[in-house]
């Protein structure tokens, strides 16, 4: 199919937005459309009704249709956005309450199908609501992860603007509490990449004093890494939410003495796959830092034939 036709096609589906279009990149930009269309389609399929820019009608605002979301009250009532029980019911249990200082999308949450927050949801809540099968997958996924698996934490921190901690709003998007069996924790802390593409940000300069002070106190980076990621940069969000991951480790109660920073990602999309394996250079000791496509997570079969099915169907079979 040409350019023009497929451009055709993303219109007809109300899917054609100019930011997925990436100057000079063809295939990042052919990923950021067939995905916008891909969910256009599986929200057609499922019978979902199209939702509209902005999320909710306002006075004097014209509603534009946008085929990849669904209408906002449509998806909290039915939880449209989530593949499984246990995904919505996980959903709904983690915006039931407020983590102190926490922002959250709620309107991208329940609408938006290209939410990477309720990919996180569609990935984890079946596990959130089985812990064995949690403990099973995650050392499956990293066999050398001491412990049990006690709990899963959505879009959480352990303290928001707390220089106990990162002093900032980062958080994981989805957190496997372990048990190490001496009284002390460990953590894996993942943050789920869909949709997104590079786009350079810049650490607050105020706070680069905290951010110093872990990133120097880890041990994990090469000589100079400091001075590539204290500007702006492309590498920004990744090394601030590993800094999140390692100032728990260094926390003077000891409460967590082991955890690792995950980032997943589909395989197609190629800028978040590099931005991960330009970080990766920046380690001296990559412990406590490691990087999955989607496809890895479920082809151990770990989540039930059903869920899997429904993920690859739903985020990774785009087809064209």
């Amino acid at each position: 199919m040409d350019t023009e036709t497929f451009r055709e096609e993303l219109e007809a589906a109300f899917c054609w937005d100019r930011n997925d279009e990436i100057p000079r990149r063809p295939a990042m930009t052919a990923f950021l459309q067939k995905t916008r269309l891909h969910q256009a389609r599986w929200r057609e399929a499922h019978g979902h009704p199209i939702g509209t820019q902005p999320y909710r009608p306002r006075p004097g605002v014209d509603l534009r249709p946008v085929g990849s979301r669904v209408p906002l009250d449509y998806g909290v009532e039915t939880g449209a956005n989530f593949l499984t029980p246990a995904a919505l019911d996980a959903a709904r249990a983690r915006t039931s309450f407020v983590e102190p200082e926490q922002s959250f999308d709620h309107q991208r949450l329940w609408a938006d199908l290209l939410s990477s927050e309720a990919l996180a949801f569609n990935l984890f809540g079946d596990l959130a609501a089985d812990v064995r099968r949690a403990d099973r997958a995650l050392h499956t996924w990293m066999p050398d992860a001491p412990g049990r698996v006690s709990e899963i934490r959505f879009a959480h921190s352990p303290g928001r603007l707390d220089p106990q901690w990162l002093n900032s709003l980062r958080a994981f998007d989805t957190a496997f509490v372990l048990d190490i069996g001496d009284g002390s924790q460990g953590i894996v802390g993942i943050d789920v990449k869909y949709h997104e593409r590079l786009k350079p940000e810049q650490p607050k300069p105020e706070n680069l004093w905290r951010d110093r002070e872990v990133h120097d106190r880890s041990g994990a980076f090469r000589a100079g890494a400091f001075d590539k990621v204290k500007g702006r940069s492309e590498l920004c969000l990744i090394w601030l939410e590993h800094l999140l991951l390692l100032s728990m480790v260094q926390h003077p109660s000891g409460a967590w003495t082991w955890g690792r920073y995950l980032v997943v990602q589909p395989a197609a999309n190629i800028d978040m796959v590099g931005l991960s394996a330009r970080y990766g250079e920046l380690l001296a000791d990559p412990a406590t830092f490691a990087s999955m496509t989607v496809q890895e997570l479920l082809d151990p079969g770990v989540l039930t034939a059903k869920t899997t099915a429904a993920l690859r169907d739903r985020y990774l079979d785009l087809g064209r």
